[in-house]
């Protein structure tokens, strides 16, 4: 696919150190360049953010109501940044809760350039503010010349809403590009207890690596695997005394980057994810690991499939013990699972291919408005 004739811009409520690369690699596709408007994250939120290496990033001057009420958020320079950039086509958030949005959508509209909604779908909303929020997304959605969705069923939620088919683009949540290495060997027969499973992440109450030491010591015996734990946090103290009483087989590592974490992937057999939130499934699958994931907004879904891992219910301890029993149970189909999730994200799922999603979207969008010009 040839590069976008394209002045593009971003915005977003914040840029998460993961996302940089993603955004890189799509302004190296524009011809007109890109600028990303984000601005910071919340006090005590927890989020690493990032700089970009190909393009500027307009800083947004976010504002919330007290405490933070109902959400709500209102990026009050956003205006300036569009009239400053003057992009061809503006990506923004499909996020009904932030309040400048259609402002900036008329702002493009009026300079004849075309908006693109970004979002992990539209589930239902719930609480008293519920009719309000679903009017009001309604009435910001049909205003997008496409929408992109992060993920099938997203897309779907999309349609249900009565965004015309052609109208919606998919592209699949992806924070790293096409392994450049190939699968590791690993050893086609061992037993249960000689497996090794892996966590990768910050460690904080809402991850339950809590429930993962308690699932793994209910393992039978005789097939109770080894477990790595990989991260730093809050809750690393906790966690460590909790494994010295139910689950001394779990070692903590720290923090690992580099070769030092990818040694980690190569060794493990099977990774977990708990609780909710986590990237490193996708770098797990680089190393043809099968995945037991909790499933959280959707996204997992096309990830994840029946072919490669589980998911499972977050907090949910019975279901997390039983599917790491399930899992353990045959090495060989563990193996061959894992050879499919680096199928898929050497195939389907990264960077390139969520690039292509993007690229499909703005071409459509561009197409749109040269019809409406003629």
């Amino acid at each position: 696919m040839t590069r976008l004739p394209v002045r593009l811009g971003i915005q977003q409520r914040i840029l998460p150190a993961y996302r940089v690369p993603f955004f890189d690699m799509l302004a190296g596709e524009c011809e007109g360049g890109l600028s990303l408007f984000a601005g910071d994250p919340l006090p005590g939120e927890g989020v690493i953010t990032g700089e970009l290496s190909i393009s500027r990033v307009y800083h947004a001057n976010n504002r919330r109501l007290p405490f933070n009420l109902g959400g709500a958020l209102w990026q009050t320079n956003i205006l300036d940044w569009v009239k400053e950039w003057d992009p061809d086509i503006l990506i923004c958030e499909a996020n009904p809760r932030t309040r400048t949005t259609p402002a900036a959508i008329r702002a493009v509209k009026s300079r004849g350039g075309s908006v693109i909604g970004w979002g992990l779908g539209a589930p239902d909303f719930h609480g008293i503010l519920a009719p309000f929020l679903e009017s009001y997304r309604r009435s910001v959605l049909y205003e997008y010349d496409a929408i992109i969705s992060y993920s099938q069923t997203g897309a779907d939620q999309y349609a249900r809403l009565g965004i015309p088919p052609e109208r919606i683009f998919t592209a699949c949540n992806a924070v790293a590009a096409k392994p450049a290495h190939s699968a590791p060997e690993r050893k086609p027969t061992a037993t249960a207890a000689e497996l090794k499973l892996l966590f990768v992440g910050r460690l904080q109450e809402r991850k339950r690596v809590d429930l993962l030491l308690e699932a793994c010591a209910r393992q039978p015996e005789g097939m109770q695997p080894v477990l790595w734990i990989v991260g730093d946090g809050p809750a690393l103290d906790a966690l460590r005394e909790k494994a010295k009483k139910v689950f001394p087989r779990a070692v903590f590592f720290g923090a690992l980057q580099g070769r030092e974490l990818e040694e980690k992937f190569s060794a493990a057999d099977l990774f977990v994810l708990p609780g909710t939130g986590g990237l490193a499934v996708q770098q797990a699958m680089s190393f043809a690991l099968p995945v037991i994931v909790a499933e959280a907004d959707g996204t997992q879904e096309d990830l994840v499939r029946p072919e490669n891992g589980w998911r499972i219910t977050p907090g949910h301890l019975d279901e997390l013990t039983k599917t790491i029993t399930l899992a353990l149970r045959d090495i060989s189909i563990l193996r061959a699972m894992g050879q499919e999730s680096y199928r898929i994200v050497s195939r389907e799922i990264n960077l390139e291919r969520m690039v292509e999603g993007f690229k499909k979207a703005i071409l459509f969008a561009l197409s749109n408005a040269s019809r409406k010009g003629e």
